[in-house]
């Protein structure tokens, strides 16, 4: 390959479960090629403050989701799309990249529309079992299209598809971690069985409040919990857990590679990142699909374990009923942990990153 310095841009956000990959695929670029990368995304959300952190340069665009249930809203959304691709068309045009990734989110459309536009070659990174709108509208035009599941030639050209899997964060498989040295990180003790709820950045309102009525029920069977309940629920966790032992409760968790390592079962949303996460580390789950997302994709996700014996999926609307006492439940029953553990490592896909960044080689080179 030509030896110079390749300029890439990538676009996506909106959730962790969309810059996380991003970073990766970043990561792995720096890695095997002399590039310079610039970052697309959406204004107001996380990563205009995750990226810079990571050390590379973020332009903002305006762009909003639209809004399903208020169909005037809309209006407003509509005038931010077209503002952002006129944004997103400078951007193109300044930058003058030689490929342009979007992993998903508000921005990767106006993003990959515009290069596709003036003629950039695109790579789309679909990190669901079931495509979004923005992602299929792109297709067409892609280059390549990198993706986590079978079966995904119902959205997508055949010839186009590539399995690479959904790249997780680094952190979490650069080296393995102790479980005994994890939960004393925690507080906890190695000697009880440890459940993992993580809520997502905002917090699961269902999944949070099932953990609240709950909680006597998990640390009356025996066994020590660590929740995450996202920022959205404010004191609510802290007054439930007051003065019980075997318990952590925090809006965030900064060392998610140890809380891992602690866990015995996770209860997590069932987005696409935090499942190639559960299968690259081996995790027996229980899977609480998020019913606010386009299409459903998430309960599709969820079935594309659970029909495997890859995981437990338990429905939103029947969380607070039964999600307390399906983990109890799960957790009581060694045999079934190690099965489900087995099943979920068997789905893994690993270097995802290396994967993509082969292809994105691939198309430099025409």
């Amino acid at each position: 390959m030509e030896k110079r310095k390749y300029r890439i841009l990538i676009s996506g956000g909106g959730t962790g479960g969309h810059i996380f990959p991003a970073l990766s695929i970043a990561g792995a670029l720096k890695r095997r090629l002399d590039a310079e990368i610039l970052f697309v995304g959406a204004e107001d959300r996380m990563e205009m403050e995750r990226v810079p952190a990571a050390g590379y340069e973020i332009k903002g665009l305006p762009v909003a989701g639209f809004d399903r249930r208020h169909l005037l809203r809309n209006i407003s959304v509509l005038l931010k799309l077209r503002k952002s691709l006129s944004m997103a068309r400078s951007i193109v045009k300044d930058f003058k990249p030689d490929i342009a990734i979007g992993v998903g989110g508000y921005c990767s459309g106006p993003t990959l529309k515009a290069a596709q536009r003036a003629g950039v070659p695109t790579l789309i990174q679909e990190q669901n079992s079931y495509a979004g709108v923005t992602n299929k509208l792109l297709a067409e035009k892609a280059d390549r299209i990198c993706v986590a599941y079978d079966g995904m030639e119902r959205f997508f050209p055949a010839d186009k598809i590539v399995k690479t899997g959904n790249p997780v964060r680094a952190s979490l498989t650069e080296k393995s971690r102790d479980r005994r040295a994890a939960l004393e990180s925690f507080g906890l003790t190695p000697d009880k069985p440890t459940l993992l709820v993580i809520g997502g950045s905002l917090g699961a309102l269902t999944v949070n409040e099932s953990l609240e009525a709950g909680l006597d029920k998990i640390l009356d069977a025996g066994f020590q919990l660590i929740w995450q309940t996202g920022k959205n629920f404010g004191d609510r966790g802290p007054r439930a857990a007051k003065g019980k032992k075997g318990v952590v409760v925090t809006p965030f968790i900064t060392d998610m590679a140890s809380a891992y390592a602690a866990a015995d079962l996770v209860v997590s949303r069932a987005g696409a990142g935090s499942i190639s996460e559960l299968e690259l580390l081996g995790k027996p789950c229980i899977l609480v699909p998020s019913p606010n997302v386009a299409e459903d994709h998430q309960t599709k996700n969820a079935r594309a374990l659970s029909d495997v014996g890859a995981a437990i999926l338990v429905t939103d609307a029947d969380a607070r009923g039964s999600l307390v006492d399906t983990a109890v439940r799960t957790m009581s029953d060694r045999k079934a942990l190690d099965s489900m553990s087995a099943a979920v490592s068997r789905l893994a896909l690993r270097d995802s990153d290396q994967r993509i960044v082969d292809e994105v080689i691939k198309i430099l080179n025409k």
